[in-house]
């Protein structure tokens, strides 16, 4: 059985959960769930930490991209899908995919492509190539770039 917590208690405890990193509506609407509060408290706690400033959707959308990107090398297909899953808004969408420089964008794609497909030396010329589509396009890149890598980069017909 959940504690069950006071309305002042829970905003203490949601607070150092928002404080800790940054988190979006939903994640703190299913931690409240989680703890459980009604739905009117829900909505006043969340009310009175968006005019604290500690629930912020565009500053969340915002470090989920450049996380995701710098950390976890992750495509723009990738970033959006899931900032969809977490209900994030198109405007805020947009902004956050702003935050990743274009150039720095296509370096890493550059990279990221190159050192797979050296992994890959193993294989047929055609398992290479879905194997690195396929891994890609599992990091949420653009299918245009992959498919141009694809034709650019210089497979071994003999695996070695």
């Amino acid at each position: 059985m959940n504690p069950s917590y006071t309305l002042a208690e829970a905003k203490k405890k949601i607070a150092r959960y928002c404080a800790y990193q940054e988190r979006c509506h939903k994640e703190v609407n299913d931690k409240l769930k989680e703890m459980g509060m009604i739905p009117a408290a829900i909505d006043e706690i969340i009310s009175e930490l968006i005019t604290n400033n500690f629930l912020n959707e565009l500053r969340f959308a915002e470090a989920f991209a450049r996380g995701k990107f710098r950390i976890k090398k992750w495509g723009k297909s990738r970033i959006i899908a899931e900032l969809k899953q977490r209900n994030i808004s198109e405007y805020c969408i947009k902004k956050a995919l702003k935050e990743i420089p274009s150039d720095e964008y296509l370096n890493t794609f550059h990279e990221l492509a190159y050192k797979k497909g050296l992994s890959l030396r193993d294989s047929s010329l055609e398992i290479q190539k879905r194997k690195l589509m396929q891994y890609l396009f599992y990091r949420g890149w653009e299918s245009h770039l992959i498919y141009d890598k694809i034709k650019a980069l210089p497979f071994s017909e003999t695996g070695a």
